[in-house]
């Protein structure tokens, strides 16, 4: 029997089905737009009580460059599970095992919103290869290359 794919939007309790991470770390709020097995489109809304700001930095918070990669590896955790056919209690681990090409252009503020454009490049057995690029207000803020691996303990 397969899956029935979600119907957009998919809204932060469903994400919390696919990815393990958890508040403070669930760094994907909803997904607007996806293909299966190609792209995904996600949102991460940031705001002012992100725990981070309280050290990054405190008198100009300013969200920490490798967190905005991190959003970006956990759309394309999102974009897997949603290409997958994966029974109900089925719970694979996929990490992240390699960034290439990182790239940050603009600084993402409190109250900015997130565009997590992610795109599957090349899966490898269990290794998958992504491109991310991440925008606020249609302006690209950072990008990278991603490769994630599905765990053997998964």
């Amino acid at each position: 029997m397969t899956k029935q794919a979600p119907t957009l939007p998919i809204e932060a309790h469903t994400i919390a089905t696919m990815l393990p991470h958890r508040y403070p770390f669930l760094l994907v709020d909803r997904v607007i737009e996806y293909e299966i097995g190609k792209r995904v489109r996600a949102l991460k809304n940031v705001s002012v009580n992100e725990p981070f700001f309280q050290g990054h930095f405190p008198n100009y918070p300013v969200m920490p460059g490798v967190l905005i990669i991190e959003a970006l590896a956990q759309a394309s955790g999102v974009l897997v599970h949603l290409s997958n056919d994966y029974a109900p209690d089925a719970h694979p681990l996929y990490f992240l095992v390699k960034v290439d090409k990182a790239k940050f252009s603009k600084i993402v503020l409190p109250g900015d919103q997130l565009v997590l454009d992610v795109e599957l490049k090349r899966m490898i057995r269990n290794m998958a290869i992504f491109h991310g690029r991440a925008s606020v207000a249609g302006q690209p803020v950072a990008e990278a290359e991603i490769m994630c691996a599905e765990s053997a303990a998964g």
